[in-house]
């Protein structure tokens, strides 16, 4: 793994939210900062340039001086504090920054001859905010401005990005999708809630929720939910999910993130393999009750309820009877 630290730009007006904490605004549960520092968690060093904060992990905080001086001063003043041979660039606005776009801009930086790399939107203008570069010959340029122009505040981000050497990375148009506005945050949140991304976002979240470092297999688990749904009872699923995640724990308590994935991978596997059983033998019971017919059940309504013709001759027998009786005839 490509040894690296990061520079995450978290000051600004945010002009265009009205003033609002850009970085602190949450989308899909986690704010905008913590979505850039998940992004980047295999850094050495993660320093961090604006008001502090509370973070989902531990960073190095700094301003620019003067407060409020831009992004290049931002840039320096993080720069600094720095001691990697390559440098992350990234402001916190990135929602859907991930860790391959994280790699690709390392890898692209470390070519022969390259100085940097950084990212293209789709329309195919330059993200110097989402970018790698080689810390020797950042510090030579932005020593080479600060001389030029008598410091870095105020300067734009193309001063320096037009003396280096950047290869250009197309990482798809989510990477590089910034929030200036409340339209990008609506559009964000909208995003994540989307039919084929929702539930790898949502699992993405609880895990830096809970300080989880696991690739897990959605799918295995969803499987096993379904079983244990259809094979026991619906109650069943939640229940048999969380025992699998305590079983896989336990057996892989002190083991790395691959041992760990194999282990829910194989508690799934025992656990699904009983929900299948249940489920069998409620078939076989099924299939094996006697089916009853309908005319074997007793009639009770036809002895209850005397018949026409039996009626007429107990009627005609008892005006017999009571004629007898009215005569005296013996």
């Amino acid at each position: 793994m490509t040894a690296y630290d990061v520079i995450v730009l978290a000051g600004g007006a945010a002009k265009r939210l009205g003033g609002a904490d850009k970085p602190g605004i949450p989308v899909g549960g986690r704010t905008l900062l913590d979505r850039v520092l998940a992004a980047c968690g295999g850094a050495a060093l993660t320093v961090v340039v604006g008001g502090r904060r509370a973070t989902s992990r531990p960073v190095l905080w700094t301003r620019e001086v003067p407060e409020g001086g831009g992004p290049l001063a931002a840039l320096g003043a993080g720069l600094r504090l720095t001691s990697a041979e390559r440098v992350l660039v990234l402001s916190a606005d990135l929602p859907f920054l991930g860790a391959g776009t994280v790699d690709a801009l390392l890898a692209a930086a470390g070519q022969p001859g390259r100085e940097g790399a950084l990212c293209t939107d789709p329309d195919g203008r330059d993200q110097p905010l989402v970018a790698a570069y080689r810390a020797e010959p950042l510090r030579r340029e932005l020593a080479l401005l600060a001389t030029e122009y008598g410091g870095l505040a105020g300067l734009p981000l193309r001063l320096l990005t037009a003396e280096l050497d950047l290869a250009r990375v197309d990482a798809g148009p989510d990477a590089a999708f910034d929030c200036d506005t409340w339209e990008d945050i609506a559009a964000a949140r909208t995003r994540i809630r989307e039919h084929g991304a929702v539930l790898d976002e949502w699992i993405t979240s609880v895990k830096n929720e809970l300080g989880i470092e696991l690739d897990v297999d959605t799918g295995v688990l969803l499987d096993l939910a379904r079983d244990a749904a259809h094979g026991v009872a619906r109650p069943a699923a939640p229940l048999t999910t969380f025992l699998v995640g305590y079983a896989a724990a336990g057996a892989s308590a002190g083991a790395g993130p691959d041992e760990a994935a194999a282990a829910v991978a194989e508690a799934a596997r025992k656990a699904t393999a009983l929900a299948l059983r249940w489920e069998a033998e409620t078939s076989t019971e099924a299939d094996a009750k006697p089916s009853v017919q309908a005319d074997a059940k007793p009639s009770v309504q036809a002895d209850a309820e005397p018949s026409a013709e039996a009626s007429t001759e107990a009627s005609a027998e008892g005006q017999s009877g009571a004629g007898s009786e009215g005569t005296g005839t013996p």
